[in-house]
């Protein structure tokens, strides 16, 4: 590894963003006030920012990394760039981004599930207009003056809205399958991404009455101050976007992403991943699903999962009676690409 490395794959925790220089001229944002980053608990949290999401801690801690990926992750820390990842499933395209926030301790990932009805506003924030209305109207009040603060309430900013916050640190933000969006998505966002602003238009239309409006973030139990309805970023987040490159993205949008593409893991891998999850005597104990994970992935497609899965339910089906190991085997091992 060399010197200017500040994500190594490791899965070791630690305080290596801190040590990220300036960024470039051209991608130097002034927002603020600055706001802390969610710190990892160091015990099992029902509240706050990691509700939910423990189980992304233990993902992100078995993760490993080739050598070109950890050089394209901390290319896109270093320059302020999105990294588009492809490749086939289960190659663990998601699984880097919560291996470099585990590593960096840059909070939960913020995570971005794209569908072919996304729009941009889907990310940024939504609003419940429907919801404020009737509760004005169970309160008997008639909207005016007195409760527009309690707009807020209605307000709630989305992944990318919350990542654009003006963190001290990146957070880390994941738009996941980004090939299944409408066509205008990708040309909506590269504009985000090169100006990493917006407004929240219901606040910007009462700011000479209510100026700084609480409103709830993705961060679960989180609510931050908006000053007439302004978001302005300053420190741009690390942003993995993933697709199985079923589709082209335009010109002007790849220009703005560094671009890694994830090979199929290798057989040692693959070996560290099933010790990493389930722990070597299981590893060990699947040592042939292994080796039948890989001659069968020569003839089609299977994901990583796949086999973790074969390991974890045939140690449990070899201890009953009766239970076919084999079978189970194969029925857990179909290919992906195949209806049977």
């Amino acid at each position: 590894m060399t010197d200017w490395l500040i994500y190594r794959g490791t899965s070791e925790p630690h305080g290596g963003a801190d040590a990220l220089p300036p960024p470039p001229p051209w991608r130097t944002f002034d927002g603020g006030p600055a706001r802390p980053v969610p710190q990892r608990p160091d015990r099992e949290s029902t509240d706050g920012p990691w509700r939910g999401k423990l189980g992304d801690l233990r993902i992100a801690s078995s993760y490993r990394p080739d050598p070109e990926a950890i050089e394209l992750v901390n290319a896109a820390l270093y320059l302020r760039r999105p990294l588009l990842v492809t490749g086939k499933p289960g190659t663990g395209k998601s699984t880097l981004a919560y291996s470099v926030a585990y590593e960096l301790g840059l909070g939960p990932v913020l995570r971005w599930p794209i569908t072919s009805r996304s729009t941009l506003q889907d990310g940024l924030y939504s609003y419940d207009a429907l919801g404020r209305l009737q509760d004005v109207n169970l309160d008997g009040r008639d909207g005016t003056t007195a409760n527009v603060t309690g707009i807020g309430d209605y307000l709630r900013l989305g992944p990318l809205g919350t990542a654009l916050l003006p963190f001290e640190r990146p957070r880390v933000l994941l738009i996941d399958e980004i090939d299944k969006s409408d066509v205008d998505l990708p040309n909506d966002l590269l504009n985000l991404f090169e100006y990493p602003a917006y407004t929240v238009h219901e606040l910007a239309r009462i700011a000479d009455r209510a100026p700084d409006v609480k409103v709830m973030t993705e961060d679960s139990g989180e609510r931050v101050g908006l000053h007439h309805g302004q978001v302005l970023c300053r420190a741009f987040p690390f942003i993995v976007l993933t697709s199985n490159g079923e589709r082209e993205f335009p010109p002007a949008f790849m220009r703005r992403c560094l671009r890694l593409d994830l090979p199929v893991p290798s057989s040692e891998q693959l070996a560290g991943i099933v010790t990493s999850h389930l722990g070597p005597d299981l590893a060990a104990a699947g040592q042939d699903l292994l080796e039948e994970f890989l001659a069968r992935r020569g003839d089609g497609d299977l994901a990583a999962d796949q086999l973790l899965n074969a390991v974890y339910l045939t140690s449990y089906a070899a201890r009953e009676p009766g239970a076919d190991r084999t079978h189970l085997a194969q029925v857990l091992l179909r290919h992906l690409d195949r209806l049977a």
